[in-house]
């Protein structure tokens, strides 16, 4: 030990480099003794786990004296691996392709992935659920071609071998840090029931340090991993230091814990072996769940250590207190049962990886070395050895979903490959284990089954409330066993392992009849359980699945055996579940089970063994007696299903409709309702017909309904149910005898139907599509059954419907839909019938049938189901047709066929369809022999009289003259007396009823009776008989608790005989008739006559014709009769109203005809009113009718202006007292703000060099001038000098509709009082327009209209300039009264308020003094400015389109302007500034008295003339004349023509300065000088040279820009642009104020027309327009010289300024495109793989749901607490920076677009589609996505028209949390 101490005080590197030295010479003993003393001091696991010392040690040692990170570098140049092996964790972002993979399972890193060539592949992203490795390199997975550049060089082959010395360190140091772990594991580990959870948790943080060191060494490469596996896998070095020297009694003690820890990782105790010891020889029977495991172990206890184990804790829960001693008697290998026993550091590890329940270090680190091949033979094999425990581990797991994925997480790595699947099948009984480790935990929750008969039921199912089965924990376990089913090599040794099947069939039979339904009968169930989720769940994970994996590999003839095989056992397995259940031959009553795995699993492999194999189907049969057994339960569910939807189950609440739906639904309809028909179809080929046909009808419980009578008693159904039952048992027979899914469909004809059933319901989206066409549901076969691929079948039948936009702003995604020939030649409505979930989807399909009939003109009423060909039966199910030829069913087809014709109760349309569907499958179907007629009856047959065959064509024919039934003597047909009529009508009941004489008797002899219950006993009898003696015992009497009486005694039955005289022919031709409602329909001639091709589509009578043409030509006797009918009917004598009962059926039609008609008004009337109701509210297009709404028209202002309150409903003007308000939106809007000066948008960047800057936005350039501005100037001038509110200014729109503003308040009133949840906060004053339900949030009050100076208002003048001049300077000084105090003043302030509430603080606050009069001024005449500019915006950012533009028609700027204009009184503008006499007047120069400190006025040069307008207009008295505001623009124009001079003169060069100021000399002494650009452009450049030149800034800059000659046409055009933006509001504002009309123009011409608009063109010279120049549209009102040397002074005379500061407040840029959002990459990858990784900028994590900013291209952290500031999230708190409280995002992670809106938000959409136009929310699909460019044009025009809030539906508050 000295040796050791004084190595620890030394330094760290050199003592590693000294004993690397001892140990490299050739006698190391010394150094080897050193070095173990060393770690066993630096290695003392008595010393606390988070002590880094040791760890630092171990980096020392192993780096051998070097630093541990170059020695990193060196090992990792000698990697010679050929596999990537990344590990990942759940969440990871992978790939998957399924053109490269072998295995299903196969994924790819991104890295792999884009670095191999998979274009054109069928790949997709995923996101990992349990995590997962790559696979790049493995060939046993993948194909070759689809590794990456890296992996398919195999450059680790090259690399050269280590130098030994390099790894020598890390060979002794790891043993012992690997045992430290492993102590350290041992110590902490405490058994679960005396610790808690968070006791393990600790440990485990405690030791991160040490296993992310073993991680680190894992990925240095191959060569550490081979030291690594050396290590873990040598039993040597294990055996040396796990037990712990003797002296050390830590280790010691330490070693015991590990003993007591392992002894309950067997499945059994010790104590149960010994028991087992004494009864192995007793094998315990069926009760055991069919003897499922019987105990194999019998030795005696070997160590006497063993048998103080204590007993296994599971042991008390099983069934019945029965011990599970039973364990599998086909296990070959102990080592299941017994406790583990551990030979290397690697099995040990793993053991406390389980214990500890897979910690996730722990799981990538045993992951991360599974490249390194004998690594992954021997984990394999360990992994397998402790199946057992895990099984046990995860059944006790809190967190039993974690651990399956973990567990998940690494078998999946293992037995994907099919070669070491089969090595350690073969080695290590893996099979054995699994199905051995499934039946006992499926063991610990069986209950009894209360099926059939309850008290002596001996069979066990699952219960499916136990946490095992509703939280799927045997989730792992199957799906590893699917998963090596898949390998054929695997499965072929499963299916010919004998005793294995035979275990999985117990283990199935554990499923069969589980979560049993019992019919409530009295009152509502209390508590709706949930448990079919869990065990339709388990039926298809742990049943279904590992069939359909078996049964892949049984599909050639050679295979055989094996169908044989299964067959064999499910038939056993069945029959001990028939007994033990108690089963005889009736089902008990109201029961019922979807589960029946045993029956499903017989009926696939025997559809398998004749479809795929060959095998004669009645070498796998059984007797007739097993069949009809078999048939039973499946006919029993589907009875329910007709009884659920007839509404018999519904006190068992709405979970048994979810069992029926998802009993067919398209994920499970082909394990469970296919192979149930599929086995009915089997039974009814090899039954007799006639039982089968009244099986089915007692089952659907309308025994009773099937007679001849009009009134009839039924026991069990009560009369609304009675139709919908037999619409159910119909439907039912005809789906039995036309599906041919399983009878010789081919795969490519079965896909085909699928694709055109689903189809015909609904258009549907591709990956719709692929969700519900039915596949082989093992998720690892990855294909659709079929040679032809579902692409071509798809683009065989189906038309692609690209993605349009409904005008309403919803989004459609691609879809496709039926081509019309699919229409009319494949739509099948049973298919149909079949697969829907839903009834509608039924009604759907054939409503979309007859639309298309319509619309090709096929046919025009309502049309019947088609009759669809069926595929030819397969030589096998030939019997199937003898269901359609047997004497029952003709029965029953003749009786519905009477009732219907005498409109007896309960008989509807669907009825006589599916009858006339049986009919016509029996006509299209003949049986091919008939040898069994000729055989003489044995028997006297009850229904032998009734037809003489049983073929369907000579029955047709065959006519039935009188039938006895028996009928309640209420009924019609019991006569009292005999009336003296003789006729024999049938129409006239039982004429012949009470004749005593002889005729009646012979009557009676001949009259048939029908029972359909009699005869089933009967043939049920015959057919026990022959196979069984004691007939007697078998048959039950018939107790009478199973038929429900109803209350009150019913009438007494009496049988009456009925003359019918008719034949099925005569009542098909007697139906035609009163369908078609026509007497003599059918001529004699028609079948002549007749064109067939048109019998394909159309109703009822079609159907007829089609039936009666195709039995005429089938049989020329039938032509005959056919004739004779139609030759001889007429019409039926109305029955006598001789009851209530006939008088109904008569009046029923008329009754029909006369509630149509009604309808038809009602819903003429309503269309009528909801047009008118759209003209007046909705119209946006006919300017006529919005005359009213727009305040502005003219003709209106002559009266007073009368408004429409849409609450009340009163019209009439908005007064003083009641004002009437329009119903707007105010939002804060930044879309001004983010307009650009380029015409290009934005890129959004996709990598860490590109960039976006703000700087060049308006709202940017803006604040930058006032800020310059406010450095300089006067505070006050400067805030009259600029607008704001280009971020965060307030925009107002209405839905144009008006109410009284007291009607408003009790609205919002009775929103407040309704609890409803409302997508908007009423406290917030939001609420929807009562008439148009828009969103809106206040109401702007209505000018009284004034009629009296209308008149005068509009008059042009011809008042000379500068009187005008003289009269705004008079109104400028007026003020404008102060109205009183009135409700409308009141409303007016209250508006302002919500106005400055609607945007924040900081978009208010410009001034010094936030308050001041000068701030409000700013930020109320800035709200007219931004709504005015908006709307230029919706225009397209000019007025060439004139007209009102639809956003124009719902303006409020007339309203809105005399709201501000009444507020902005309160605000005096300093008439000694007044700006009007600076632009009307050349002044004086004012002496300086004393102000020197008082900073100037902002020079009128640098002031923004759009704000003077609008500052003039609004504080003028109104309402204004319109010469005086003709009069303002024209001032307003001069000093912006001047603006324009300036700033084009700073661009020229000084040499074109010089030339222009020289020529604009000569031009001054011109007539008309003072209106041409070229003598004013020269004296403001003389003007601005002056004194403090503002052209001194230096000039390279300005050359720059100058390279062209400016021509005079350029100057012009210039000019024009300069000054364009003023004319154009100017003219908008015109428009609002004095509605006058925009009239359109060319875009070129558009300067010209606004000046005339205007009247700034001075009238005496009317121009074409096209030569319209600038400058003559100046109208100065003194000398124009005068005027710009003053205006240019006020700039050179400023003394404090820079010339580069007045230059650039003098260049102003008027000019900004419109608002674009950025502009994306087209491939949604792009994005995605840079984002998805990036780190925040703020927190530097990578978000968990990162987003992007689509304005601005910021990136934020959707609801990340990491950026939260003031509780507030980061995607909201940019949204109010950024939008003003609107955000647009793009959430990366899944491809959607969100919108943050105020307080609330909403789900966009995608703007990214894959291929198929479709969105991918979530990527849950991942297929390759591409930029929608429309879905985006659409997006950026909601965001640049501000109608997010009218167009999206769903919204909802966010409640700052984004």
């Amino acid at each position: 030990m000295m040796a050791a101490s004084l190595l620890l005080c030394r330094d760290k590197k050199a003592t590693a480099a000294h004993l690397k030295a001892d140990l490299n010479r050739a006698d190391n003993s010394s150094g080897v003794r050193q070095l173990q003393e060393l770690l066993d001091t630096v290695l003392n696991p008595e010393t606390p786990a988070a002590d880094t010392e040791a760890l630092d040690w171990c980096k020392c040692l192993i780096a051998g004296g070097e630093g541990f990170e170059e020695f990193c570098k060196t090992v990792r140049s000698y990697d010679n691996a050929t596999l990537c092996g990344l590990v990942w964790t759940a969440n990871f972002v992978a790939y998957r392709c399924r053109t490269c993979g072998i295995s299903p399972c196969m994924s790819l890193c991104a890295e792999c992935f884009n670095n191999g060539d998979h274009t054109g592949h069928d790949f997709n992203m995923f996101r990992s659920q349990a995590g997962g490795a790559c696979d790049c390199g493995d060939s046993n997975v993948m194909r070759e071609s689809g590794f990456c550049r890296r992996h398919r060089l195999r450059t680790g082959e090259n690399v050269p071998s280590i130098p030994r010395d390099l790894l020598l360190m890390s060979e002794m140091v790891l043993p012992h840090f690997i045992l430290c772990i492993i102590q350290y594991l041992r110590d902490g580990y405490v058994e679960p029931d005396t610790s808690t959870e968070r006791d393990l948790q600790k440990v485990l943080q405690q030791l991160e340090p040490q296993i992310s060191f073993l991680e680190e060494l894992t990925k240095m490469g191959g060569a550490m991993r081979t030291v690594l596996t050396k290590i873990l896998t040598n039993q040597q070095i294990f055996k040396e230091l796990s037990m712990g020297q003797e002296e050390n009694l830590y280790a010691k003690k330490n070693y015991d814990k590990y003993l007591s820890a392992l002894q309950n990782s067997g499945l059994v105790s010790v104590e149960e072996k010994a028991q087992a010891a004494a009864t192995a020889d007793v094998t315990v029977g069926a009760e055991g769940g069919a003897g499922a495991m019987v105990l194999l172990g019998t030795t005696a206890p070997e160590s006497p250590d063993e048998s103080s184990k204590e007993e296994d804790q599971d042991a008390g829960q099983s069934v019945g207190q029965r011990k599970r001693v039973k364990l599998s008697s086909s296990t070959k290998d102990p080592c299941i049962i017994e406790s583990l026993k551990h030979k290397c550091f690697l099995e040990e590890l793993l053991f406390w990886t389980i214990k500890y329940e897979f910690p996730q270090k722990m799981v990538t680190f045993l992951l991360n070395m599974l490249p390194d091949q004998d690594y992954k033979i021997t984990f394999t094999k360990t992994f397998v050895q402790h199946y057992a425990f895990i099984m046990k581990t995860l059944m006790k797991s809190h967190e039993s979903d974690t651990m399956s994925n973990r567990i998940v997480h690494i078998s999946v790595q293992l037995f994907s490959n099919e070669e070491l699947a089969r090595h350690v099948t073969e080695e290590c009984h893996l099979l054995d284990i699994m199905v051995t480790v499934l039946l006992y935990m499926m063991e610990s929750c069986l209950i009894k089954s209360e099926l059939q008969d309850e008290e002596n039921s001996r069979h066990v199912v699952v219960n499916c409330s136990e946490a095992l089965l509703k939280n799927n924990t045997y989730w792992p376990l199957v799906s590893d066993f699917i998963n090596i089913l898949s390998h054929q090599s695997v499965a072929k040794k499963f299916l010919e392992d004998h005793s294995l099947l035979m275990l999985w069939m117990s283990f199935v039979s554990f499923f069969q009849g589980m979560n049993l339904n019992k019919r409530e009968l009295t009152e509502h169930v209390e508590f709706e359980s949930q448990t079919y989720y869990a065990a339709f769940a388990a039926e298809l994970e742990a049943c279904a699945q590992p069939m359909w994996g078996l049964l892949t590999h049984c599909k050639v003839k050679e295979t055989q055996e094996y169908s044989k095989t299964v067959v064999r056992y499910c038939l056993e397995t069945l029959q001990i579940w028939f007994d033990s259940i108690g089963f005889i031959d009736e089902p008990a009553p109201n029961q019922v089970t979807f589960h029946l795995p045993l029956h499903r699993y017989y009926a696939m492999f025997l559809s398998k063994a004749v479809k795929c194999q060959g095998l004669d189907l009645d070498s796998l049969l059984p007797d007739q007696e097993m069949l009809m057994k078999i048939m039973v339960h499946p006919l029993q569910i589907q009875a329910s299903l007709s009884e659920i939807h007839s509404n018999m189950w519904v006190r068992n609440g709405l979970q048994i409709k979810g069992q029926a739906m998802t009993y067919v639904q398209s994920h499970f309809c082909n394990s469970m309702i296919d192979p149930d028909i599929y086995l009915l179809q089997v039974c009814a080929s090899r039954l007799d017909p006639d039982y089968f046909i009244s099986s089915v009808f007692e089952r659907f419980k309308v025994v009773d309904l099937l007679t001849m009578a009009s009134q009839h008693q039924n026991a069990v159904l009560d009369s609304e149910q009675e139709r919908p039952m037999l619409e159910g048992a119909l439907t039912f027979l005809v789906i039995l005898t036309s599906l041919r899914v399983h009878l010789g469909m081919t795969d490519d004809e079965i896909l085909r139907g699928e694709m055109v059933s689903q189809l015909c319901m609904n258009d549907r989206t591709h990956s719709a599509l692929l969700d519900l066409i039915p596949e082989n549901p093992n998720p690892k076969s990855g294909i659709v059954p079929g040679s032809c691929s579902f692409e071509e079948m798809l683009s065989a039948v189906a038309d692609f419907k690209a993605p349009v936009f409904e005008p309403g702003g919803s989004m459609q995604q691609g879809m496709y839909t039926p081509k019309a020939e699919v229409w009319e030649k494949e739509f099948d409505p049973i298919m149909v019938v079949l697969r829907t979930v839903y009834r509608r989807d039924v009604q759907s399909a054939m409503d979309r049938y007859s639309a298309f009939l319509k619309q090709s003109g096929m046919h025009t009423g309502n049309p019947w189901p088609p009759y669809k060909e069926r595929t030819a039966l397969h030589p096998c199910y030939k019997g199937l047709i003898r269901l359609l030829h047997c004497k029952t069913l003709h029965i029953v087809i003749f009786t519905l066929l009477y009732k219907i014709w005498m409109d007896h109760s309960n008989m509807s349309e669907h009825v006589l369809c599916m009858v006339l569907y049986l009919i016509e499958l029996g006509l299209d179907n003949q049986v091919q022999d008939n040898k069994e007629d000729e055989e003489p009856c044995i028997e006297e047959h009850c229904h032998d009289s009734w037809f003489p065959g049983t073929n369907l064509l000579s029955n047709l024919h065959h006519v039935i003259n009188f039938v006895r039934v028996r009928v309640p003597e209420t009924a019609p047909e019991v006569k009292r007396e005999a009336p003296p009529s003789t006729s024999t009508e049938a129409s006239s009941y039982g004429q012949t009823s009470r004749r005593l004489s002889g005729n009646w008797r012979e009557n009676l002899r001949e009259a048939q009776v029908f029972s359909l219950v009699a005869e089933r006993r009967r043939k049920f009898q015959e057919i026990i008989n022959r196979s069984n003696t004691e007939a007697t015992q078998v048959v039950r009497p018939k107790s009478s608790s199973t038929r429900w009486v109803p209350p009150g005694t019913p009438p007494q039955l009496v049988t009456e005989i009925l003359e019918i005289r008719e034949s099925m022919l005569s009542l098909l031709i007697k139906l035609h008739q009163k369908l078609s409602s026509k007497q003599n329909s059918l001529s004699e001639t028609w079948l002549e006559d007749m064109d067939t091709s048109r019998h394909t589509h159309g109703d009822g009578i079609t159907a007829i014709e089609r039936i009666l043409t195709k039995a005429a030509a089938r049989s020329c006797q039938i032509k005959r009769s056919i004739q004779d009918i139609c030759g001889k009917v007429c019409p039926p004598v109305p029955p006598k109203k001789n009851s209530p009962a006939d008088k109904k059926t008569m009046d029923k039609e008329e009754r029909r005809q006369r509630a149509r008609e009604r309808q038809q008004k009602l819903l003429a009337e309503f269309a009528s009113r909801q047009k008118s109701f759209m003209e007046t509210a909705m119209d946006v297009e006919s300017p006529d009718t919005e005359a009213a709404m727009d305040l502005g028209g003219s003709e209106v202002m002559e009266s007073e202006v009368l408004y429409d309150c849409v609450i009340c409903g009163q019209s009439g003007p908005s007064t003083e007292d009641r004002p009437t308000g329009l119903v707007v939106l105010l939002q804060a809007s930044s879309v001004l703000g983010h307009r650009c000066q380029s015409k290009e948008a934005k890129k959004l960047p996709t990598s860490d060099e590109e960039h976006i800057y703000a700087a060049d936005t308006c709202g940017v350039a803006h604040d930058v001038r006032l800020t310059l501005m406010q450095s300089f100037f006067k505070d006050s001038s400067c805030l009259q000098s600029v607008s704001i509110g280009w971020d965060g200014g307030v925009y107002v729109q209405t839905c144009g509709h008006t109410l009284h503003i007291d009607c408003h308040k009790s609205y919002m009133e009775s929103l407040r009082n309704d609890q409803v949840l409302q997508g908007f906060s009423v406290d917030k004053g939001e609420f929807t327009c009562p008439l148009c339900r828009q969103f809106a949030n206040s109401v702007l009050p209505c000018r009284p209209g004034r009629g009296t100076e209308a008149g005068a208002w509009h008059t042009p003048t011809n008042k000379k300039t500068f009187v005008l001049v003289k009269e705004v300077q008079d109104l400028q000084e007026k003020r404008g009264p102060f109205t009183t105090e009135s409700n409308l003043s009141k409303e007016m302030e209250l508006v302002i308020n919500d106005i400055k509430n609607t945007t924040q603080k900081k978009y208010m606050d410009y001034g010094k003094n936030p308050d001041s009069s000068g701030n409000n001024f700013l930020f109320m005449y800035s709200v007219a400015r931004t709504n005015l500019e908006l709307e230029l915006v919706h225009r397209g950012g000019n007025l060439c389109s004139g007209g009102a533009s639809a956003s124009a028609k719902r303006s409020c700027l007339n309203q809105l302007f005399h709201v501000l204009a009444m507020h902005m009184r309160l605000y005096s503008i300093d008439s000694a500034y007044n700006p009007w006499t600076k632009l009307t007047q050349v002044l004086q120069a004012r002496e300086a008295d004393g102000f020197e400190d008082e900073r100037p006025e902002v020079p009128m040069l640098f002031r923004d003339i759009p704000s003077l307008l609008i500052i003039f207009v609004l504080t003028m008295p109104q309402p204004l004349r319109k010469e005086h505001f003709t009069c303002v623009v024209k001032m307003l124009y001069n000093l912006q023509f001047a603006q324009a001079l300036a700033a084009l003169s700073t661009k020229f060069s000084p040499e074109e300065r010089q030339v222009w100021s020289t020529s604009g000399a000569l031009q001054k002494t011109v007539a008309n000088a003072e209106t041409s650009f070229e003598a004013l452009l020269g004296h403001v450049i003389g003007e601005l040279s002056e004194d403090k030149s503002v052209y001194k800034v230096k000039t390279e800059a300005t050359s720059m820009l100058s390279s062209s000659v400016w021509s005079p046409q350029s100057i012009e055009f210039s000019l024009q642009q300069f000054c364009l933006p003023f004319l154009r509001l100017s003219c908008l504002l015109q428009h609002h104020l004095y509605g006058d009309n925009l009239t359109g123009c060319p875009e070129e011409e558009e300067f010209a027309s606004l000046a005339a608009c205007l009247e700034l063109l001075p009238s005496a010279a009317p121009q074409p327009s096209n030569i319209v120049h600038s400058a003559s549209c100046l109208n100065w009102p003194v000398s124009a010289f005068g005027l710009v040397t003053q205006w240019c002074a006020e700039v050179t005379g400023l003394t404090q300024m820079q010339a580069e500061q007045s230059l650039t407040l003098l260049v102003q840029e008027p000019q900004w495109t419109a608002p674009r959002l950025l502009q994306l990459p087209d491939n949604y990858n792009i994005i995605f793989q840079y984002y998805h990784r990036k780190a925040c900028t703020a927190c530097k994590k990578v978000p968990k749901d990162p987003a992007l900013c689509l304005v601005c291209g910021a990136f934020v952290c959707l609801k990340g607490v990491c950026c939260k500031q003031q509780n507030i999230c980061e995607c909201v708190l940019h949204s109010q920076h950024c939008g003003a409280a609107t955000g647009i995002f793009l959430l990366i992670n899944a491809s959607v677009i969100i919108i943050i809106r105020g307080h609330r938000f909403c789900l966009w959409g995608s703007v990214y589609l894959d291929a198929h136009g479709e969105e991918d929310r979530d990527l849950r699909r991942g297929k390759p996505l591409f930029l929608c460019e429309e879905r985006y044009r659409v997006l950026e025009h909601q965001w640049g028209s501000h109608t997010f809030d009218h167009i999206n539906k769903r919204w909802g508050p966010h409640y700052n949390g984004l």
